[in-house]
Order: C-alpha cells, then sequence, then structure tokens
C-alpha cells in the first residue's frame, strides 16, 4: 500500500467548518490495521469496523485533552443534485478519529458501513465529511472554558503560589479538569468562580493564529514556545489560540469565538496530590442558550 501524505486538517484554519468534500487515501479493515493503531482504539470491534484515511478532515482527532469529533462520511455522486444527496443514507458513521501512531501526519477515521453499501468506499472515491454538530459545539464550548478557567488561575495565583505553572487540561464532558504545578489551597475556589465568570461576562474574543518562535519572543512568551518536532515538514508556524484580554496557549483544539459563548461554567472542586492541584469544572447544557455560537 502507497503510504499517502500527511492529512490536511482542515478545521485547524476554519472552525465553523463542519462539511468537507475531499478524496479517500485507503480503507482498511480495523484487523488490518498495526498493531499500535489498533492501540488507539480501545472500542473498536474488529469485525466491523473500518478506518479510512482521507486526502483533508473537517474532523478532530482526539487530542489536545479534547475528545474526537463524530459524523459521517458519504460517496459523493457528481450526477446527483444536493437534493439526492440529501436523502441518500450515510455510508460510513465516523466513531472515533485518531492521529496515525505509525504514518506520521495521517488522521484515523475509525466508523463503520450502514445503509448496506459498504462496498462503495474505495480508495480515489470522492466523499463528504459531515460532523456531528451539537457534540463539536460541546467540545468546543468545553475547550475554551479550559483555557478561560486557566486563564483565571494563572492571574490570580502565579504570583501566590510557589512554583506555579499550568500543566496539562483535560476537556472531556465527564472529567474536564485543569492541572497545575503548586498546591492551589481550597479557599481560592469562590476567587477563580468570580474570576471564571467576571471573564465569561466580558465577552472576550477568541481568535486563532499562526506564530513562529519569534512571534512568541516578541510576545515575551517564550515560556509557551511547542517543541519544534510538533511541526509538519516544511511548517515554520505554530497554532495559538488568544484569548484577548488574557492568555495565548499553544493549541490545535476548536473553539467558540467569544468567552460568553462557553455558556456557564462552574468551577467545580480543586484537588491537591504530590504536588500538582486540579481544577475541575463543567460547562451548563447548551438547551439553555446561553451556550450558543
Amino acid at each position: 500500500m502507497t503510504v499517502p501524505a500527511r492529512t490536511r486538517l482542515s478545521f485547524q484554519y476554519d472552525g465553523k467548518l463542519l462539511r468537507l468534500e475531499t478524496t479517500v487515501h485507503s480503507v482498511r479493515p480495523f484487523a488490518a490495521l498495526e498493531e499500535a493503531n489498533q492501540a488507539l482504539f480501545k472500542q473498536a470491534n474488529a469485525d466491523e469496523d473500518h478506518v479510512v484515511v482521507t486526502k483533508e478532515t473537517v474532523f478532530h482527532p482526539q487530542g489536545g485533552g479534547q475528545p474526537s469529533d463524530e459524523g459521517t462520511l458519504a460517496v459523493v455522486d457528481p450526477g446527483a443534485d444536493a437534493t439526492a444527496r440529501a436523502a441518500a443514507a450515510p455510508i460510513f458513521r465516523v466513531r472515533a478519529v485518531r492521529m496515525d501512531a505509525v504514518h506520521d501526519g495521517q488522521v484515523l477515521h475509525l466508523g463503520r458501513y450502514v445503509g448496506g453499501s459498504g462496498s462503495s468506499i474505495a480508495p480515489g472515491a470522492v466523499v463528504e465529511q459531515v460532523v456531528d454538530a451539537d457534540k463539536r459545539l460541546l467540545y468546543s464550548r468545553l475547550h475554551t472554558a479550559g483555557h478561560v478557567l486557566g486563564s483565571a488561575v494563572r492571574s490570580l495565583l502565579e504570583q501566590e503560589v510557589p512554583g506555579f505553572d499550568e500543566l496539562k487540561a483535560s476537556h472531556f464532558p465527564d472529567s474536564a479538569a485543569c492541572e497545575f504545578r503548586g498546591s492551589i489551597e481550597g479557599r481560592w475556589k469562590e476567587p477563580i468562580q468570580a474570576r471564571v465568570d467576571e471573564y465569561l461576562r466580558r465577552a472576550m474574543p477568541v481568535e486563532i493564529d499562526f506564530w513562529t518562535e519569534d512571534d512568541f519572543r516578541r510576545e515575551g512568551l517564550e515560556r509557551l514556545l511547542p517543541d519544534r518536532g510538533l511541526l509538519p515538514p516544511g511548517e515554520n508556524r505554530f497554532r495559538v489560540v488568544r484569548i484577548v484580554g488574557a492568555e495565548v496557549y499553544p493549541c490545535g483544539g476548536t473553539h467558540v469565538d467569544s468567552t460568553d459563548q462557553c455558556g456557564p461554567t462552574t468551577v467545580r472542586k480543586i484537588s491537591r496530590a504530590k504536588g500538582i492541584s486540579r481544577v475541575s469544572y463543567a460547562v451548563a447544557a447548551a438547551d439553555d442558550g446561553r451556550g450558543q455560537t
């Protein structure tokens, strides 16, 4: 099998892009994947699931603390009009997306055929990718809210907690939390909540940009410089997310356009272990009308 080039991460350039026509590079049964790639998908069914690789993708692969998108792939019939396309049953339901552990920069779309049309996807076919919009919005709200929380904690505690630093974060619906180096006492929970509420209320713009190493230095943010090994071949710019008026984060995830679109965000608790503090949070359900873009 010819190894395709890196998958273009189209969602990183247009976060509102939920549909995309692209070309299929390969389709493999899950059982034919390399062991390292099989290990990426804990809930896969070896008898039913396949993995599709495309030239570009609008699906966010799990990573950076954000869950993967879900949705569908459907073969595009160039002779069909829009109504006929919409009436056609989805061909392939995408259940999980990961970065390939073997072939650098490729994106693996795991799923299974539905509607009895499994044989119709083949290398070279043009497919339309469609992302589950509700889940994308939820994950974007959670991810931006995590950065809001990180910014709020840094603004309050960077000079208060010895050895303070931001570490990793999880933006999964049932386990959203940010971790920090240093011991954050429980008495800070209410001030952190108040600062998070302030940032949401201010509707601070969330901007996506691409920075060189010199851009980080010019902004006085050398501490945020990612490893150059994370750059695609031939690229010299890192993707960053700026909450205007607060923090900048190197980040490959999806986000809402302003902090108020996170919706009500609750600081749930602060836990401490081995010099690391974990601040967990949750966002309100979008059906209250305040978390929509």
